[in-house]
């Protein structure tokens, strides 16, 4: 199929999924988890190929190993395949936005509108290794009754096809019932080429947004080649700011989660701001932790100066790991156990390097102080700011939104870790008895707006939900 050909049949599936009912997504749901577990192995199978061809890709310098990392679907002892089939039970168990009336308003006697949840249509997803993002979006899809065209990086190639497959036979097998409009086949499409999404990127006619979830380069280059919105985030420069009356055990414990649970992940803390009161003190014992956990110090004057008058890194292995930072490294997004240091005077320092130098994703302050806590918060212009805890929550999945579609750093629609209301967007619905615009006016003979909201309980509010 061409790029239109995929295109107008994502736009076909869309306008079909708008008579779909809640019923009916979740029993595509519940079959997609079915199917994924019955094939479980065939998909490990072809994730394990897709591994040994990329670590020759890694070895040979063609690959970095961030992307790697986020090749793998199964995790230790199985917990991140676990997690991907807890993901689809998430997503089903929402409850459907779709028809939900967010406004009622009576303009007249028998002249009603509102304002209803919808879908935003067609949505095309780029992404880089990360294969689970073929399962994540399609559910999110199928819930908030948009049609998805997805393209997967070529470094995983084989898993994603395992997993479109499933998802396509488990659409195709889930039964209709009599009365229902079959569940569209081209609703979750799968392209594979890089002419494909070249042509896709240009049918601004069927595509409604692009979601690119991957590198900067990624990210940039789609912005640059399409006039289809796009939501998501280019870097992904999270910060943790220790302030003045930071609690040690705290700070030690959210920084070295922050940037060692998953380093290559884009909410994984990439610089530490350090209050100088503390940097002889609180500072000491965290870096002790970071260099016991193999993170690399890309230290500044000041830090790097509290590190060796602590003597923390004296041994050798370790001394290897502190480095003078530089003004490149501030900035910088690493995607590994790398971390640059700085030490500030003040929560407003900590705040103007945060704005200038961050990515606006997601940045945290550990403090015991909820003045200053509070005014990082308001004054950090980023999607997400935390007080006493990781930045590595910044996750669809640990907000609870069942899985998300990206996160976006944007300031539309959606802001942050975005899940089903990230593909939603709203509709006015106006019911009159056959009025006409020029009947109302402030001129004598002409009528007025009553404009008096209508009280939102659940029979307004799920008055549109199939």
């Amino acid at each position: 199929m061409t790029a239109e050909q995929v295109a107008r049949a994502a736009r076909e599936a869309s306008n079909m999924l708008q008579t779909i009912s809640s019923a009916q997504k979740s029993a595509v749901l519940r079959r997609i988890k079915e199917v994924l577990s019955e094939r479980r192995g065939e998909i490990v199978e072809a994730n394990r190929l897709d591994k040994e061809a990329a670590k020759k890709e890694v070895d040979a310098g063609k690959l970095s190993s961030s992307l790697f990392k986020r090749l793998d679907i199964e995790g230790n002892g199985g917990e991140k395949y676990a997690t991907l089939l807890q993901g689809v039970d998430d997503v089903d168990r929402i409850a459907d936005p779709i028809g939900q009336v967010t406004m009622a308003r009576k303009l007249d006697d028998n002249l009603d509108l509102y304002r209803v949840v919808c879908p935003v249509g067609v949505c095309l997803v780029i992404f880089e290794a990360r294969p689970e993002v073929v399962v994540n979006i399609a559910c999110l899809a199928i819930k908030s009754g948009n049609a998805a065209i997805l393209k997967g990086g070529k470094e995983a190639t084989r898993t994603n096809q395992a997993l479109a497959e499933a998802i396509q036979h488990a659409i195709a097998t889930t039964e209709t019932q009599e009365g229902q409009t079959k569940f569209p086949e081209k609703a979750v499409q799968v392209v594979s080429t890089r002419d494909e999404i070249n042509g896709l990127l240009e049918m601004d006619r069927y595509v409604d947004i692009v979601i690119p979830r991957g590198s900067n380069s990624l990210v940039n280059y789609i912005k640059n080649n399409t006039r289809i919105p796009v939501l998501g985030h280019a870097d992904g420069i999270c910060s943790t700011y220790l302030d003045e009356s930071a609690d040690v055990k705290k700070a030690v414990h959210t920084v070295v989660d922050a940037k060692t649970s998953y380093p290559a992940a884009c909410n994984s803390t990439e610089t530490l701001l350090v209050h100088s009161a503390v940097v002889n003190t609180v500072f000491v014992e965290v870096a002790r932790a970071l260099l016991k956990a193999g993170v690399r110090l890309h230290a500044d004057e000041r830090s790097m100066a509290a590190i060796e008058s602590a003597g923390i890194a004296q041994d050798a292995s370790l001394a290897s790991l502190v480095t003078k930072a530089t003004d490149a490294d501030f900035g910088h997004e690493y995607t590994d156990l790398d971390l640059a240091v700085r030490v500030v005077d003040s929560v407003d320092q900590a705040i103007d390097h945060i704005n200038a130098l961050g990515s606006k994703h997601t940045d945290a302050i550990i403090t015991e102080d909820r003045k200053n806590a509070e005014w990082f918060m308001r004054r950090v212009d980023a999607a997400g700011v935390y007080w006493n805890a990781s930045t590595r929550f910044a996750d669809g999945f640990r907000y609870g939104f069942g899985t998300e579609i990206g996160v976006s750093t944007n300031k539309t629609h959606a802001r942050g870790p975005a899940g089903l209301e990230g593909l939603t967007i709203y509709k006015y619905y106006m019911f009159g008895t056959g009025q006409g615009s020029t009947d109302y006016g402030v001129v004598e003979g002409k009528r007025g707006f009553l404009h008096k909201d209508i009280p939102l309980d659940d029979n307004v509010r799920n008055k549109f939900v199939l």
